[in-house]
């Protein structure tokens, strides 16, 4: 099996020693994306809907670059600052699959980059 280092300039770009996805036989990892705006590098302020906006897009242009779509996502993990924006962030998040939804993890953590409130994970296939 071999495997592609998939890179654009339409999302954040990696901010240490890892790349924002690879593709893998017939599966797209896509590393965990934060609510930067690739165009200013800077974290996008406002509140968790704003922030899971910013995440999302971030996923769908490396997705696409890669020859995949969020249509294709198979797993996803959401990784919260504070489980209490659960809801609103589950309001965005939901906007952006169709009616086949991926499965998904939801945790609530210490701390994030960036002291950014959410952070998203995906893997899909190709």
């Amino acid at each position: 099996m071999t495997k592609e280092i998939i890179h654009t300039d339409k999302a954040p770009a990696a901010i240490g020693p890892y790349s924002q996805g690879i593709k893998a036989g017939s599966l797209f990892f896509v590393s965990g994306q934060t609510p930067i705006d690739p165009a200013t590098g800077k974290l996008v302020e406002g509140d968790i809907q704003a922030q899971t906006k910013q995440v999302l897009n971030n996923i769908k242009e490396i997705l696409q670059t890669g020859g995949s779509s969020m249509d294709q996502v198979v797993k996803a993990t959401v990784y919260l600052a504070d489980f209490n924006t659960f809801a609103k962030m589950n309001e965005v998040y939901g906007q952006f699959f169709s009616n086949e939804k991926p499965t998904r993890v939801c945790v609530e953590v210490s701390r994030l980059p960036l002291d950014c409130q959410v952070e998203i994970d995906a893997i899909a296939l190709i």
